[in-house]
């Protein structure tokens, strides 16, 4: 992830290293090579890897950029919220509409997550209720009473939406969804992790785009 990083030209970096091996660009502002207990007791992981970095926000982009937008309602678990982000650049959806409720995408167990997409995928906080009452497109919502998604005619010129872990899509939110979607499954499992279910949902999708 800090190599990645370290490869994009429009991000001010300052490095910890406890190694030497690490190359260090000249647009990384501050470097400091520290031994491996230093590093350690700097990072919040148990066995830290060779570097860390500070990376400042990225600046805010026009969005609605991708023709198939993600809408992530109230997801409140980071680790999911990272799986999502890298499940999209993954699929190439590279525009991410978070509710406001949604954990915050720079939360460092999201970033982890998303091994290094977070760098490739434009993430924006807004009112969804607001935001999809403005698109003129399809919107596609992930619930348990929808139309078994590999039966349904899908858009590549749309909205998909999955929601909060426990509660599913606010009622606001599913007033708005014009095609209910459901993943059909064999077993006896309740559900399926949000995580899980939108990395499926986006491979159907997939397939149009």
């Amino acid at each position: 992830m800090v190599n990645e990083a370290l490869c994009d030209l429009t991000l001010d970096i300052a490095l910890v290293a406890s190694t030497t091996a690490l190359s260090c660009p000249n647009h990384v502002s501050e470097f400091y090579l520290v031994d491996d207990q230093t590093l350690k007791q700097i990072s919040s992981l148990t066995n830290p890897n060779k570097s860390l970095a500070v990376i400042n926000k990225r600046k805010q982009q026009t969005s609605q950029s991708s023709k198939l937008l993600l809408a992530v309602d109230g997801v409140q678990d980071p680790g999911n919220l990272g799986t999502i982000i890298r499940s999209a650049d993954w699929f190439g959806i590279n525009t991410i509409l978070c509710s406001k409720d949604t954990v915050d995408c720079y939360n460092q167990k999201v970033l982890q997550a998303t091994m290094g997409s977070w760098n490739r995928v434009h993430i924006e906080y807004v009112s969804l209720e607001a935001e999809l009452n403005k698109l003129n497109k399809p919107i596609y919502g992930a619930l348990l009473s929808g139309e078994a998604i590999n039966h349904t005619k899908l858009s590549k010129d749309a909205v998909l939406v999955v929601g909060n872990e426990g509660k599913g899509i606010s009622s606001p939110v599913i007033e708005l969804i014009t095609h209910p979607v459901r993943i059909p499954g064999s077993g006896k499992a309740e559900s399926l992790n949000v995580a899980v279910a939108t990395g499926i949902l986006l491979n159907e999708f997939s397939k149009h785009l």
